[in-house]
């Protein structure tokens, strides 16, 4: 797919690259792996062994309620930090100043990250599900969580700017820990509340939604900015990103889908009596990855970002932090709540949606930048006037 490599700044002049060799270009075209490819399939796979489980296997729920400690289950919780700390591992957060000298591309990633994509999923969730409080509350809670996973995959499939999607992916992260408790808070109770809309009783303290950000965020925030700092200096950066960060990676997807399995254990009764109403999460859902997608890009391409970082910016405001919303819903309101079954949901939703993304990204680096100036700034030796290939 992608043959060529981004420069950081499209204002600024092209780096200077050794000569490349004749024939075809040599850097290699970001992949996804095999298990990546198969997430969808995957948690699929999840989601029948957990309702499998828990028809087989009623007492399940007893076992993992006689474990919780502070209202969350010990092995839920063990799976939800196993699935975080991968993610915030591969984040380089020496470089959260690399993106500040580009003030539109920062500044316009914040808006339609904290300001615009919280809002549009409030009014989607309550234009879709104004009948299903607990699933509008979830995915008003996967709205909040804003990209830090799979983005970047996204983003090298596409072709897009990588070390500015390391960037946002950085500033995201810490921005979270202390923006989502009050937007959860602002959005679950202020707002509805100011718009004369039924919350149903929903009583969530700003507090409440802090702890569990705190634990199920601040926690592996804190071991993956560790394991980076002392991998690097220890081992080198080299050695930190292709031999640590390999082995660790998988483990996001092992505790995604161990969370998965058990979620959908505690869920079984409510899935099979209520399978339509499982299928409207998904509506919301599909709307507002495209939507957020659309805007970004358009954002991007009003600014003259360039094609490499219009297209970083429209996948960091199209993606969600799917781990974070799912945590925070079980922390929250609990592993058998309809919050948790809606944040599980969200993967399953974003995962095809982006890749066919991926490739409207591509068809439109070949349309509308194939005579822009500032996508051969973008360029080094290996791209074809054409496009990427």
């Amino acid at each position: 797919m992608c043959q060529y490599r981004h420069v950081s700044n499209p204002a600024s002049p092209p780096r200077t690259s050794p000569p490349a060799p004749s024939g075809p270009a040599q850097v290699a075209a970001p992949r996804l792996s095999a298990l990546d490819r198969g997430l969808p399939l995957w948690i699929g796979v999840a989601m029948v062994l957990g309702l499998g489980l828990g028809r087989f296997v009623p007492a399940l729920g007893d076992v993992l309620e006689a474990m919780e400690v502070g209202g969350i289950s010990l092995p839920i919780g063990v799976g939800l930090l196993v699935m975080m700390y991968p993610v915030l591992a591969k984040v380089r957060y020496d470089r959260l100043g690399a993106v500040a000298a580009d003030r539109p591309l920062l500044l316009s990633s914040l808006v339609l990250n904290w300001v615009l994509g919280p809002a549009l999923m409030f009014v989607l969730a309550w234009t879709f599900l104004p009948d299903l409080p607990e699933f509008r509350t979830g995915l008003i809670i996967v709205g909040l969580a804003r990209c830090i996973a799979m983005v970047v995959i996204w983003n090298d499939l596409a072709c897009g700017d990588r070390e500015a999607a390391a960037v946002l992916v950085a500033i995201n992260s810490v921005f979270q820990v202390f923006a989502f408790a009050g937007l959860g808070w602002f959005y679950l109770t202020v707002l509805p509340g100011w718009l004369g809309l039924d919350t149903a009783g929903l009583d969530i303290s700003i507090g409440q939604i802090a702890v569990n950000v705190l634990i199920f965020l601040g926690i592996p925030l804190a071991a993956g900015f560790a394991s980076r700092w002392i991998g690097e200096r220890a081992r080198g950066r080299e050695w930190y990103e292709e031999r640590f960060v390999p082995v660790i990676s998988p483990w996001a997807l092992y505790g995604l889908l161990f969370t998965i399995v058990l979620l959908f254990a505690l869920q079984g009764d409510q899935i099979a009596a209520r399978p339509f109403d499982v299928v409207r999460i998904a509506l919301p859902l599909l709307v507002y990855f495209a939507v957020m997608w659309g805007m970004g890009f358009l954002t991007g391409r009003v600014l003259r970002l360039g094609y490499a970082r219009s297209t970083t910016l429209a996948f960091t405001a199209a993606g969600n932090n799917f781990e974070l919303a799912i945590a925070v819903a079980i922390g929250t309101f609990g592993a058998a709540s309809g919050e948790a079954l809606a944040g599980v949901v969200g993967p399953l939703i974003e995962v095809p949606v982006l890749v066919g993304l991926v490739y409207v990204s591509l068809a439109i680096a070949r349309r509308w930048y194939q005579q822009d100036p500032t996508a051969a700034q973008t360029s080094v030796a290996g791209r074809t006037p054409e496009g990427p290939s």
